[in-house]
C-alpha cells in the first residue's frame, strides 16, 4: 500500500473511534427544550459501552454508566421553573444544550384538526404577529410511519415566535397561551399529529393484539394488504389514464381532472400501530404532564363508530401505560358539529363513543358542537377549541376551582307525559344560546319513533314532551352529524349530546 494512503487510512480508523463512541441523545433534547416540573426528569441517550456520563442542570450533577449496548440514563430530581439554564452531558465529549426551561409539558396528538395551523385559523396574521412568547416552546414531529418502535424523532424544540407558530398545531398553540397567562409558568407543547389518521395507527400493536374486539383493526389491515398488489395495478393503470386526460385539459385550457389516490399499502399511516411506532413510543421516555388529542372523523365510519369507544379507551390505557407516570391528564375533543358526513358514517355515535372515554380517570372533554363549520370539516375557530382543552387542565389537573364542563346529563324522570331530564355541571343554571325555545331534543315512546320534542328549562333540568308521544320513553339531544342544539350553562359552555336509549333500531325524525 501506498505511504500516503496508508497515512489516511489509520488517520480514518483513529478518527472513527471517537465519533462512533461519542455521547449523543435524541432529538427531543435540544436548545429551547422545556423539562417537566415536579416530576423526575429522564435524561437519555447513547455512549461508548461502559463510558461514564455525568448530567449537570442547575445544582444537580448526576454520574451513569453506560451498558453494554451503549445506552445509558440518568435522572434529574423534581424541579420548580426558574430562569434559563444549560444542560449539559459529559463523557468522553461534551453535548450542551442552552436556554432549557422548567414547566408544564403537553403531548399534542390526533389527526387534522390537531394538525390545523395558525395561519389557517380565525384572525391568523394578528395571532401569529402577536405571537412572541419567550416561556412558550414548541416541538412539532416530523411524519413518519414504522413497523417496528423507534428510538428516536425528528425535530428540534423552538420559542413561540411569528415565524415558528404559523404552521404549528392551532390547537396545540392556543392550548399553551391559556396555560402560559393563567399558570405562570413556561409550557412546551410536542405536536405529534397526522391528519386523516384512524386511532388504530396511534395504538401499539400489543395493546390491539391484547383484545380481540380490537382484533377487527387487524383483520382489517391484512384485506389491505392482501388486495394491495392488484389495487397497486389498477392505480398505475389509472394514473396513466390520468396523464392523457389531464395533458387534454391543459391543451384545451381547461383544469385537469384530479389525480387517482394511491391505494393503502405497505408502510401507509393507517396501518394499525404504524404511527404509535414512530411518533409516540419515541416519546414515551420524555417526562410529560399529560396529553391533549382531537381525532376521530377517519373512524366515524358506520362499522366503527360504536367500536370506537373500544379502541380510544383501550389507547389512552396503552399510552398511560407506556409513559409509566400512572393515569397521566388525558383531555380530548369531541367532534364538531359538520353536515356533509355522508350516509356511510355515524358521528352521533362516534361522539358517544368519545364521551364513554370519560369512565376513565383524569379525562375531560371539550364539547365543540356549536363552534364547527357545517361546511368545512376544519372548523378555523381553534381559540375557542385551545381555551376549552386548557379549562379542562385547569380544573381537572391544576385544582382551579372553575365550572370547564358545560350541562352534563346526569338522569331521567318521568311525569305525566313528560320527561325531566337533571344535570350535572349546570354552572350556575341551565341557559340557551342566543334568543329563542330550546332546539335539539327529540322524544319517542315504546315503538322507538322518535319525534321532535317541546323542551323548557325548569331550574337546573329541562322538561320535554310531545303531542304525538303520550308516553315518552327515551330522549336524545343534538343526536344528529349537524344538530340545532342550544343548551349551556352560565359559563357560556355547551351541553354535550346525549340519549337516554341504547337502541341499535330506532327512527329519527
Amino acid at each position: 500500500m501506498h505511504r500516503c494512503t496508508l497515512v489516511s487510512a489509520c488517520l480514518c480508523i483513529a478518527l472513527a473511534g471517537p465519533l462512533d463512541s461519542a455521547v449523543t441523545l435524541p432529538k427531543l433534547f435540544s436548545d429551547h427544550m422545556v423539562l417537566q416540573q415536579d416530576a423526575p426528569v429522564r435524561i437519555w441517550g447513547k455512549a461508548a459501552p461502559g463510558e461514564s456520563v455525568r448530567v449537570r442542570f442547575r445544582d444537580q450533577s448526576v454520574v451513569t454508566r453506560a451498558d453494554q449496548d451503549g445506552r445509558w440514563e440518568a435522572f434529574l430530581r423534581p424541579m420548580k421553573p426558574a430562569a434559563p439554564a444549560a444542560l449539559r452531558i459529559e463523557a468522553e465529549n461534551t453535548v450542551t444544550f442552552q436556554d432549557v426551561l422548567v414547566g408544564e409539558v403537553w403531548v399534542a396528538s390526533g389527526q387534522s384538526n390537531m394538525v390545523w395551523p395558525v395561519e389557517r385559523s380565525n384572525n391568523a396574521e394578528q395571532e401569529i404577529a402577536q405571537a412572541d412568547h419567550a416561556e412558550i416552546r414548541l416541538f412539532k414531529v416530523t411524519l413518519k410511519t414504522a413497523a417496528e418502535p423507534l428510538d428516536d424523532v425528528e425535530g428540534a424544540w423552538q420559542v413561540a415566535r411569528p415565524e415558528t407558530v404559523r404552521s404549528f398545531s392551532a390547537v396545540g398553540y392556543f392550548f399553551a397561551r391559556h396555560l402560559k397567562q393563567h399558570l405562570g409558568v413556561p409550557v412546551g407543547i410536542i405536536q405529534s399529529a397526522w391528519g386523516g389518521t384512524p386511532a388504530e395507527a396511534w395504538t401499539s400493536l400489543e395493546a390491539l393484539k391484547a383484545d380481540p374486539a380490537l382484533h377487527f383493526y387487524l383483520e382489517n389491515w391484512d384485506r389491505v394488504l392482501a388486495d394491495y398488489p392488484s389495487e397497486k395495478l389498477r392505480f398505475e393503470q389509472a394514473v396513466r389514464e390520468w396523464e392523457q386526460a389531464a395533458q387534454v385539459a391543459r391543451s384545451r385550457g381547461e383544469t385537469p381532472p384530479p389525480k387517482p389516490r394511491e391505494p393503502r399499502g405497505p408502510g401507509h399511516p393507517h396501518a394499525p400501530a404504524t404511527l404509535y411506532n414512530a411518533m409516540i413510543a419515541p416519546l414515551v421516555p420524555y417526562a410529560v404532564r399529560g396529553a391533549i388529542w382531537y381525532q376521530g372523523e377517519s373512524n366515524a365510519g358506520s362499522n366503527q363508530a360504536y367500536l370506537y369507544r373500544r379502541l380510544f379507551e383501550t389507547m389512552i390505557r396503552d399510552w398511560r401505560r407506556r409513559w409509566a407516570q400512572g393515569a397521566f391528564p388525558f383531555l380530548f375533543v369531541q367532534l364538531a358539529n359538520f353536515a356533509k358526513v355522508g350516509p356511510q358514517t355515524n358521528w352521533p355515535e362516534l361522539r358517544e363513543s368519545q364521551a364513554c372515554a370519560l369512565e376513565l380517570r383524569d379525562t375531560a372533554m371539550a364539547v365543540a358542537l356549536d363552534i364547527g363549520d357545517p361546511q368545512d370539516i376544519h372548523p378555523t375557530n381553534k381559540q375557542e377549541v385551545g381555551r376549552r382543552l386548557a379549562l379542562a387542565a385547569r380544573a381537572v389537573v391544576y385544582g382551579d376551582k372553575i365550572i370547564y364542563s358545560g350541562p352534563v346529563f346526569r338522569r331521567l324522570t318521568r311525569e305525566d307525559g313528560r320527561l325531566r331530564l337533571w344535570f350535572d355541571s349546570a354552572g350556575g343554571g341551565l341557559k340557551t344560546r342566543g334568543a329563542g325555545p330550546l332546539k335539539g331534543f327529540v322524544v319517542a315512546g315504546a315503538d322507538r319513533i322518535f319525534q321532535p320534542a317541546q323542551a323548557a328549562i325548569e331550574g337546573e333540568t329541562v322538561v320535554v314532551s310531545s303531542p304525538e308521544v303520550p308516553a315518552p320513553a327515551a330522549v336524545r339531544y343534538g343526536w344528529a352529524d349537524d344538530p340545532e342544539n342550544n343548551l349551556i350553562n352560565a359559563e357560556g359552555l355547551p351541553a354535550p349530546p346525549f340519549r337516554t336509549d341504547d337502541w341499535r333500531n330506532a327512527r329519527m325524525p
